[in-house]
């Protein structure tokens, strides 16, 4: 979050809801419209700023495929999962056996593998 999107959002934001990770998310006052005319949404992250960060039902709100915000504690359907941000880049990525930053041992050849050689 920069110093401009702060001001932005003080001078022109009417806040909307917060979701559990502590996001928060705007609309325009006033009903101001983008140039495609649909209302301007945005989020303020808690925290860094990840874009997977965001719950898929305010991701929905975000990007006009829900009309209105969610609902305050609403929950999802049984059958979805929490939601998990995107680890790539940190420590815990997932490393698949042999991969450096797991020791870089990788299982012995077994012998099948043939080059191809031309004729």
């Amino acid at each position: 979050m920069s110093l401009g999107t702060r001001l932005f959002t003080w001078l022109n934001g009417e806040a909307v809801g917060t979701d559990a990770y502590g996001n928060r998310y705007y609309r325009a006052k006033g009903g101001a419209r983008r140039t495609d005319g649909k209302e301007r949404r945005w989020v303020m992250y808690q925290g860094e700023p990840e874009g997977s960060k965001v719950p898929p039902e305010w991701h929905a709100w975000l990007h006009h495929t829900a009309k209105e915000p969610p609902k305050e504690g609403a929950k999802g359907p049984s059958w979805q999962k929490e939601h998990v941000p995107n680890l790539t880049g940190t420590p815990e990525a997932y490393r698949p056996p042999g991969h450096v930053a797991k020791g870089g041992q990788r299982a012995a050849a077994t012998g099948d593998y043939e080059p191809w050689r031309p004729n």
